[in-house]
């Protein structure tokens, strides 16, 4: 798999992300672990609603502030890639806030403590990027694509019924690109995407669908 830039090119997007919007991101972060307690604590209608929220919003601000606003600099791809996190977006404001067809937190055994476990991973993904030797600003942080994807798929591993499929598809798509992207430019902490695209089909397919 070639890229159409180097690895010093994109660490140095990040470096520039980083430094305009940080304080964006620490907010995302804070929001995305109330969301994470909220669902492990008190799985309902309420924190769904609320992770569906957080969830639009990471994947709304994925794809316009780091997608449109930095990626594309170095890659003209990252103008599809934009719109397929918006158009992502869209889906879980309309699944998750309209429909209510999104139930966080109610699946019962491992694919629950998996989903929970890739949650609290996604969390810990700008640490863990610092501890395997890349240094901030110029690391991958909260909110960027990669561990917006993680955070996705684990909470989808937590609902008991299948989302729609229509939602899950992006999320999917975004795994595989991520984590094969990762291998080429040595984000070891990205690797987990591949498992995460593997992970989320393979449970899409085994749940029962929700009831509309």
């Amino acid at each position: 798999m070639s890229l159409p830039f180097s690895a010093d090119a994109f660490f140095e997007v990040f470096a520039r992300y980083n430094a305009a919007t940080w304080p964006v991101v620490v907010a995302l972060w804070v929001s995305a672990a109330g969301v994470l307690g909220a669902v492990v604590r008190a799985p309902g209608d309420r924190s769904s609603r609320l992770a569906s929220a957080v969830l639009a919003a990471l994947w709304l601000w994925g794809g316009l502030a780091y997608h449109a606003m930095y990626f594309t600099s170095i890659n003209p791809a990252a103008w599809g890639f934009a719109a397929l996190f918006v158009g992502e977006a869209g889906l879980l404001a309309w699944y998750g806030l309209v429909q209510r067809r999104l139930a966080f937190g109610t699946a019962t055994g491992y694919a629950r403590g998996l989903g929970i476990g890739l949650a609290f991973y996604a969390l810990a993904y700008p640490a863990l990027n610092v501890l395997a030797g890349h240094t901030y600003p110029a690391s991958p942080t909260f909110g960027v694509p990669c561990p917006t994807g993680i955070f996705t798929v684990g909470l989808f591993l937590t609902t008991a019924n299948r989302p729609p499929i229509a939602v899950v598809v992006v999320p999917a798509l975004w795994a595989l690109i991520g984590g094969s992207a990762a291998i080429v430019l040595g984000v070891a902490t990205d690797y987990v995407l591949l498992a995460c695209s593997v992970l989320l089909v393979v449970d899409t397919v085994r749940k029962a669908p929700a009831r509309a």
